[in-house]
């Protein structure tokens, strides 16, 4: 009998742009001198895990953070774990795109030359659809609001709903199951932090 699938959903540490709250997509930025400490944090917890695959965004920080993790021999690179595509917004702060466009929000409105939630939710379910096809511990290093999307679509919510689900840089995140209804996916982790000292 294989493994159940529980999906290890890794956000990658701190970078420049996640202290000053700008849009971090396709922006290769690099992670901080606290965000590499935050990733290696989080070997901790994660060399005790039997990973049957490794997959990470193709983004320096993911990368460079599941590297620091320790595990980043085992990766495999996976286009779908990219963060948004702010388009227009990229290197923004929301609260300077609501100054031009009051009441935005990225979660219902998307981003001009960008993508919309209804792109992300298609991302999400295509990259969710490969992976309920595998079984036992996979981790996914990736972003905050891609990150969000995908646990919203694996409980079956709309993309709008991943509003409510923060992710803290270089935070652990497990979507499974319920157990004993294997049929029912549930968030049995959320937005657990090690704290680095």
């Amino acid at each position: 009998m294989s493994q159940p699938l529980r999906l290890f959903l890794i956000r990658h540490g701190e970078t420049a742009w996640s202290i000053t709250g700008q849009h971090t997509g396709f922006t290769d930025i690099a992670l901080t001198a606290h965000g590499k400490d935050e990733a290696r944090s989080l070997s901790r917890c994660l060399r005790t895990i039997a990973f049957t695959r490794v997959l990470t965004s193709p983004l320096l920080r993911a990368r460079r953070t599941c590297e620091l993790a320790g595990i980043g021999a085992e990766a495999l690179t996976e286009p779908d774990l990219v963060e948004w595509n702010y388009g227009d917004y990229e290197g923004k702060r929301t609260v300077d795109i609501q100054q031009e466009r009051p009441g935005w929000n990225v979660w219902r409105d998307g981003c001009p030359h960008g993508e919309t939630p209804a792109n992300i939710s298609d991302r999400a379910d295509r990259l969710l659809a490969r992976l309920r096809a595998l079984a036992g511990n996979i981790a996914l290093f990736s972003h905050g609001q891609f990150g969000s999307a995908l646990a919203a679509r694996w409980i079956g919510l709309a993309v709008i709903e991943a509003q409510h689900l923060a992710l803290s840089p270089a935070s652990l995140s497990i979507l499974a199951h319920e157990a004993g209804h294997p049929e029912v996916p549930v968030i049995a982790l959320w937005n657990a932090v090690t704290v680095y000292r």
